[in-house]
């Protein structure tokens, strides 16, 4: 009786969640375009993380010379362009460029080389400072591939839970 009480209150969740993007049920974001992510330090709110924002080969369907990151106005956190990397099938790519725009809430990323098509992503954001308040900040991917009319595509959304564990 004790146990099955413990595991209805979601404390089992809770202490497999932390850092992780957790269950999502009502988020208006089709499960399709949800993108896997983790922090490293646990989204603590005001304090110094390392965002881990992945994009699953299957998303990868053109070749991608430029990676956007939006975020929301709610979200308060600064990021660091200096401390951005990007890894391809789990190998660190050189950056020609990071650009961060606070005032259009937009993160810049121009790999040397453009990343191929059916690879594995991983943008790391390290030396993020959280924003102070809790909350689910919704981060969108798009892409720009080589001789592409300049507009981004949409490629899906990255969930991110700020104290919420």
């Amino acid at each position: 009786m004790a146990i099955s009480g413990w595991l209805l209150t979601g404390w089992a969740t809770a202490s497999f969640a932390q850092g992780l993007p957790g269950l999502t049920i009502f988020s208006g974001i089709d499960r399709e375009n949800q993108l896997n992510w983790r922090m490293d330090f646990d989204g603590v709110p005001g304090v110094r993380d390392r965002y881990r924002l992945r994009i699953p080969a299957r998303k990868m369907t053109f070749a991608v010379e430029q990676f956007s990151i939006t975020y929301p106005e709610n979200f308060r956190g600064t990021f660091n362009p200096n401390s951005v990397r990007v890894k391809v099938n789990g190998d660190e790519v050189p950056l020609d460029e990071v650009s961060w725009d606070r005032e259009n809430r937009v993160i810049e990323i121009y790999p040397q080389e453009a990343v191929p098509a059916d690879t594995r992503v991983e943008i790391v954001l390290s030396d993020v400072r959280n924003p102070n308040r809790i909350g689910t900040h919704y981060f969108n991917a798009l892409v720009r591939s080589p001789g592409d009319l300049p507009m981004m595509r949409y490629v899906g959304t990255w969930i991110l839970s700020i104290g919420r564990r």
